[in-house]
């Protein structure tokens, strides 16, 4: 069974790959109207963590997306200021 292991919550998702395919797209889809009322900017990353369960090509994605913004992540926090010698 397909999970998605987010901090200390787990959901389990569908055994059928359409079906999780179906949710992921649905999930990225309804993220883009997130300017609505009902809707919120949230799902388009949860639509891409449900569509890696499913689909390798974006599961390689998440991973140079997750890749790319460590290293940004790293890049921007302040370096410890050497004694001057």
């Amino acid at each position: 069974m397909a999970r998605v292991k987010i901090g200390t919550y787990s959901l389990n998702l569908p055994e059928s790959r359409w079906a999780r395919i179906g949710i992921g797209g649905a999930l990225v889809f309804l993220g883009l109207l997130g300017f609505l009322p009902v809707l919120g900017f949230w799902m388009i990353p949860a639509g891409f963590l449900v569509l890696a369960t499913a689909l390798p090509s974006v599961r390689r994605f998440n991973r140079r997306v997750a890749v790319s913004v460590k290293g940004w992540w790293i890049g921007r926090k302040p370096r410890p200021r050497s004694p001057a010698s």
